[in-house]
Order: C-alpha cells, then sequence, then structure tokens
C-alpha cells in the first residue's frame, strides 16, 4: 500500500549544514594553508627522484628466408605477454643485473635502517635490517624502485626505473632489457641443443624401421603374386574391368545381328520386297541387279504404249526382269546366311568372355583379400618414412642454426632509456595544490560529522504523500486505515450477504468480500453500458467509508462512471495524463460525497491519447503505491483487453442490471473461455440516462 511517514522521522537540514561550514570559514582556511606551507616545506627539502624507463617490444624475430618449413606462428598472446613481464620481474634476472653493475656498493641500495625501523626492531615488530643477507637487502631495493609492466592492448613492455641518480636510473633498465634478451636467446639455444640430441638417435631408429616395414610391403607383393598394372591397380583387376567392356561391346554386337538377321528373315518369308532392307541394299551385287530392273521395268513401260503385253520382245523383258528378282532373292538368302554365321559366332565370343570373366572375379576376389593385408603394411611404411622425414628436416634446422648460431629473440628494444634531465619527484606545485584542497575537503568532512551527531543538524520530515518522479499525485489520507480482522469481515459478509445466492452480491457484500481478500485493483466490467457503471461508483464509495484510500479511474468514453461523483465532466483526467497534458495534482479529484478520489475521462483527444496507451501501466502503478484500493471502471469491453491490468492482487467484478441480458451471458462466456473467475454484482441504483449530457463523447 502506500508509504507513510511517521511522525518522528526527520530529514537533514541541509541549510544548516552549509551554514555551519560558512561560519568556520577562517578555521578550514588556517588549517589548510598550515597543511599547503608544509607540504612546501616538505618538497624544497625532500631528495629529488629521477625515472627513465626502457621499452621492448614482443614479436617474433624470425626471417621470411629462415621461417621454419611448417611456417608456425610463434606469435605470443596476451597472456604470454603477460608471462614474460613475469620473466622480466623474477629474482634471477634482477640478480644478474644487481651483480653486472655492482648496486650493492651503492649507498641507495645499503641497509642503514631508519629512525622509525629501529624503533620497530627494538619492541621487536621488525626484522633487523642488518641480519638480512646483501643480496636480499639489494634485491628487495631494487624491486621498490622498479616498476614493469605491459602496455594494455598492445605487445610493449616497459621497466621504470627511479633512483636519486639520472645516469644509474638509465643504466639499470637498460641492463635488464639485455639481461632478458640474452636470457632468452641462452634459452633458445638449449632448447635447441636438447631437440638436437634427442633427434638423433630416434632418427637412426627410424630409419631402421622404415627399411624393415618397406620390406615386408615388397615380400609380401611377390608372395601374394600382386602386380600392379596401370595406374598401380592389381593386373587381374585391371583385366576385369576391360573383359567387362569388351563383354559389353560383344553382347551389344551380337543383339545387332541377331536383330538385322530377323529382319531379312521376315522379309524373305512374307515374300515382302527385300531389295529395301538396309543389309541387303549394301550388297554390291544387288545394287547392279536394281540397277538392271529399273532399266527393264522403264523398257517394258516404253514398249506397253505401242505393243500388246503378249508381245514377244514385251514377254522376254518380264522374263528378264522375273530373273532379276530371283537373283535378288538368292543374294538376300545369302546375306542372310551371313547374318544368322555373324550373331552365331558373337554369341560363342560372348559365352567365352562370360566364362572368363567368372573366373577373373575369383582371382580378383582373392587378390582384394590380399590388398588389405597389403594396404595395411603400406599405409605402417608411409606412416614410419613421413615421420622420418619429418624428423630429418628439422633435425637439419637445428643443426643448421647450432652452427651458425643463429637463434632470434621474440623480442626487440625499441627505445633505450636516457639519463633524465628534471626529477619527478618531488612536484611543489600539485604537492602544495593537493595538500590545500584536501585539508579544505577534510575539515569540511569533519565540521559536517559534528553537527550531524550534535544532532543540530535535523529538522522534521514533511509528511506528503510521496509519488512516483517525474510527476506528483495529490495528497491522500495521511493515516493507515485500521484493517478489520478477517475472521470479523467474514462474518459480515454472512450477515450482509446472507440473502445473496454464491458469486452474486450487491455492493456491500462485494466490497466486504474485497477487503477480506486484501485486493489492490479491481476492475469493474459493464457489459450493459452505462446502466451498470454505477457498481464501480458504489464500490469505490463503499471500500472509502469502510477507511480505505480509494481512487476510481474512469477508462470509458462517455464518464457516466464519474459523471455523479463531480460538479462537472469538464475536469482533466486519464486522457490528460496518457498524453502529458496533465500532472497528477491536475487529474485526481475528490468525490462529492464521499472521500474517495477520482480519475475521470480527460478532456484531451480520445484518439490521441490512445497513441500513449503503453503509458497505462505505469499510470497504474503510481496510484496502486499511493492508494489501497484502484478501481478501474472498463465499460463495454472485452474480457480479454483487461488481462494487462491485473496486476497483482486484483479482482474482476461485473456490474449487472439485468442477469439475462445479451450483453452478460457474452461477457460470461468470453470468462469461460479464458478460464477467468469474476464476482458478479447487481446495481441496486436506478439509473438516469437523462442526466448523462449529450456532448460527452466529444468532451
Amino acid at each position: 500500500m502506500g508509504n507513510n511517514v511517521g511522525a518522528g522521522d526527520v530529514d537533514i537540514d541541509i541549510g544548516h549544514l552549509v551554514r555551519s561550514i560558512a561560519r568556520k570559514w577562517w578555521l578550514v582556511l588556517g588549517v589548510s594553508l598550515a597543511a599547503g606551507a608544509g607540504a612546501y616545506v616538505w618538497a624544497t627539502t625532500a631528495t629529488p627522484l629521477y625515472r627513465a624507463e626502457t621499452r621492448l617490444l614482443i614479436e617474433p624475430r624470425e626471417s621470411v628466408f629462415t621461417r621454419p618449413a611448417d611456417n608456425v606462428d610463434t606469435s605470443l598472446d596476451s597472456e604470454g605477454v603477460s608471462s614474460q613481464v613475469e620473466v622480466i620481474s623474477s629474482s634471477q634476472l634482477l640478480q644478474e643485473v644487481a651483480r653486472e653493475l655492482d648496486l650493492a656498493s651503492l649507498e641507495e641500495f645499503s641497509a642503514k635502517p631508519s629512525a622509525l625501523q629501529r624503533l620497530l626492531v627494538r619492541l621487536g615488530l621488525a626484522r633487523d635490517p642488518g641480519e638480512i643477507p646483501t643480496e636480499e637487502v639489494v634485491l628487495m631495493s631494487l624491486r621498490e624502485k622498479l616498476d614493469v609492466y605491459r602496455v594494455e592492448n598492445s605487445r610493449v613492455i616497459v621497466i621504470s626505473f627511479s633512483s636519486a641518480d639520472p645516469d644509474l636510473a638509465a643504466r639499470v633498465p637498460n641492463a635488464i632489457a639485455d639481461a632478458y634478451v640474452a636470457s632468452q636467446r641462452a634459452a633458445k639455444m638449449e632448447s635447441n641443443e636438447s631437440a638436437t640430441d634427442w633427434l638423433a638417435p630416434e632418427i637412426e631408429d627410424l630409419r631402421e624401421r622404415v627399411r624393415q616395414a618397406e620390406s615386408k610391403v615388397a615380400e609380401f607383393r611377390a608372395r601374394s603374386n600382386l602386380l600392379l598394372g596401370q595406374n598401380n591397380t592389381v593386373l587381374a583387376t585391371q583385366e576385369l574391368s576391360e573383359l567387362t567392356s569388351e563383354l559389353s561391346r560383344v553382347r551389344a554386337a551380337r543383339s545387332a545381328a541377331e536383330a538385322r538377321a530377323r529382319a531379312v528373315r521376315l522379309a524373305v518369308q512374307n515374300g515382302a520386297a527385300v531389295e529395301t532392307l538396309p543389309e541387303v541394299q549394301a550388297s554390291q551385287l544387288v545394287q547392279r541387279l536394281r540397277e538392271r530392273q529399273v532399266e527393264l521395268r522403264a523398257q517394258i513401260a516404253e514398249l506397253s504404249t505401242t505393243l500388246m503385253s503378249t508381245h514377244p520382245r514385251v514377254q522376254a523383258l518380264q522374263s528378264q526382269l522375273a530373273d532379276l528378282n530371283a537373283e535378288i532373292n538368292a543374294e538376300a538368302r545369302r546375306i542372310l546366311a551371313a547374318l544368322d554365321a555373324e550373331a552365331e559366332a558373337a554369341r560363342e565370343r560372348e559365352e567365352e568372355l562370360a566364362a572368363r570373366l567368372e573366373q577373373l572375379k575369383q582371382e580378383v576376389a582373392k587378390a582384394e583379400g590380399a590388398q588389405v593385408e597389403l594396404r595395411a603394411l603400406e599405409r605402417e611404411a608411409t606412416s614410419e618414412r613421413e615421420l622420418l622425414e619429418s624428423y630429418l628436416t628439422r633435425f637439419r634446422e637445428a643443426a643448421a642454426r647450432l652452427d651458425r648460431n643463429y637463434l632470434p629473440v621474440d623480442a626487440r628494444i625499441f627505445s633505450r632509456a636516457t639519463p633524465p634531465a628534471l626529477p619527478y619527484y618531488p612536484k611543489p606545485v600539485p604537492m602544495i595544490l593537493a595538500a590545500v584542497v584536501g585539508t579544505m575537503l577534510l575539515m569540511a568532512v569533519l565540521i559536517l560529522l559534528r553537527e550531524l551527531f550534535s544532532g543540530r543538524a535535523f529538522r522534521p520530515a514533511s509528511t506528503a504523500l510521496p509519488m512516483p518522479a517525474p510527476v506528483q499525485v495529490p495528497e491522500a489520507r495521511k493515516l493507515e486505515p485500521e484493517r478489520p480482522e478477517p475472521k470479523a469481515i467474514a462474518g459480515a459478509v454472512d450477515e450482509d450477504a446472507s440473502a445473496v445466492a454464491p458469486k452474486d452480491l450487491d455492493v456491500k457484500g462485494a466490497a466486504l468480500t474485497l477487503m477480506v481478500d486484501h485486493v489492490e485493483r479491481v476492475i469493474v466490467l459493464s457489459p450493459e453500458g452505462d446502466a451498470a457503471s454505477v457498481v464501480s461508483v458504489g464500490l469505490a464509495r463503499e471500500l472509502a467509508d469502510r477507511g480505505l484510500r480509494v481512487v476510481l479511474l474512469d477508462l470509458t468514453l462517455s464518464g457516466a462512471a464519474t459523471q455523479p461523483m463531480l460538479e462537472t465532466l469538464a475536469h482533466k483526467g486519464i486522457t490528460d495524463l496518457l498524453t502529458s497534458e496533465a500532472q497528477f495534482s491536475e487529474a485526481i479529484h475528490s468525490d462529492l460525497h464521499s472521500s474517495c478520489h477520482i480519475v475521470p475521462v480527460g478532456t484531451a483527444d480520445p484518439s490521441c491519447s490512445t497513441e500513449h496507451i503503453e503509458r497505462l501501466p505505469i499510470i497504474l502503478g503510481s496510484l496502486s503505491a499511493a492508494y489501497d484500493v484502484v478501481v478501474i471502471e472498463c465499460g463495454q469491453t472485452s474480457v480479454k483487453s483487461t488481462a494487462k491490468l491485473a496486476e497483482g492482487k486484483a479482482a474482476v467484478v461485473i456490474g449487472v442490471v439485468d442477469r439475462h441480458d445479451p450483453a452478460v451471458t457474452g461477457i460470461f462466456s468470453e470468462l469461460e473461455q479464458e478460464g477467468m473467475k469474476a464476482m458478479v454484482v447487481y446495481s441496486s441504483i436506478e439509473f438516469d440516462r437523462s442526466a448523462v449530457p449529450t456532448d460527452l463523447d466529444a468532451a
């Protein structure tokens, strides 16, 4: 429910705090100036320190001409570059640099304890620096002055060193960088030597294994008679392939010969003109006989124009023509005999090839079984041979690098340190400014804490109703209403609504039921229109009369629900809130006859307000934070369209005048389809339609 402020709550008086600091300005200023003076004395008397840095670039230094054949990328990733920072900061490398530069002889690296350290040693809280080995003291001092880090998002490593001696500040990072490069070269040399020492005996063993594997392959090939032909295939397999192709060709030739013989035979048996067959026409004798036949027919035709068919000359020519036909038929029979002989020869060849093919299949099956073992031996020999070649290549590369001493380090010093001309510490101006400003802030904080702990900075808190920013809701009731106990309310429900059937209540019974269930949002549907909207008015007033903070939100177009609660409908309301034309304080109004509040339809254009309907849940959330119950009159709308309004502890109420009205039965059907439960409340108020202005829709 709404958030209320108790009578004992207080707020911090910001104005009093500001005034308290202003009253003590002289103290703040004096202490700050004293701190600035102390910072000045410290800056002028402190020993100046100089800082120099050396930069390294971590990158592969291998040349394109000397890079290994496998072309492996040896560049370091981000973690690898960070690891090199730890290598540079390692104790072993720093000790080598300290011995090389003889840092132990310098006063800057000596173990001279300060007064505070001597005091701690006497109290037993610290170790006597005189008991620490010299190398450890030098290493500790070196680490205190050294800073090694990687430049973000790069492969650059910075080695920074500070010292009272500018020359030493430059020599130390340069010496560390040189020592790091030398150590990396030595590490590569050691790794290369280890590789050659390991590869030499391995290569000898591999040579013997390769020789043995290749001998096994040759012996097995000879023993299994697996002779190779073209394309490294076994001879039996190659012969099988060729024989299969030859058999297919012979079968095709045999089929063609049989087809030609069949055609000639049918023509001869049926007495057809055999000279028209392609096989017969191909014979030169038939061609000459055909030419003679054409000449005789031409002569017979020419003589038939002047002589009778019984003329001896005509009969002689016809006799010659018959002899020619007989010779053509005889030639056709000879051609038929030749075709039959050709088909028979092709058939015999086919049978011979088929028999040989079956024999080769058996031989190939045996060869395939032997080839499985042969391929296994060849794979083993090939694997050993490839491994030997790889080892030989690596051994030659490693040996050549050792002989020529060519082992490039994957690091390059691209910026060496030089003696700095100006110290980086102390900086008088920044130190004085920091001391003054810091002291001012510290004094201001101390003054504020003093005022807060004394209680003088507090004042009574405001009791206005808090609402979500940026809009404000007008003040509702200040006191939290006393809710009746559930048992007492339940008894009241039984007593007041005893005459009402289950789920069918009057306004009073419905209000008690909503209070028992602690409902925070009531969605009222009026399927019969304005006549039933008085139910929401009755519920809002009944809940308000029972001590709850209630607001009625009118979402109807006519505004009939809130019309009897206001003097006029020309008030800003929900449409003005949606279009941001009004604040909560302007849109919330008081009921004329109860303590509940009303948010009417409003004066903004409804079509414009629907464009900003996404603001409705925000408005409802603000109202729910300020009121105990929000009653939403939805008018004649569907159940599905009100589903988004039912958040938290919500209840759906159906306002009814006549239960048998088709609109009421239709809303019940929608409830069943949506699987929702609702409370049916009957209106006992006679609705006067003439009381509603005719221009409500326009308003």
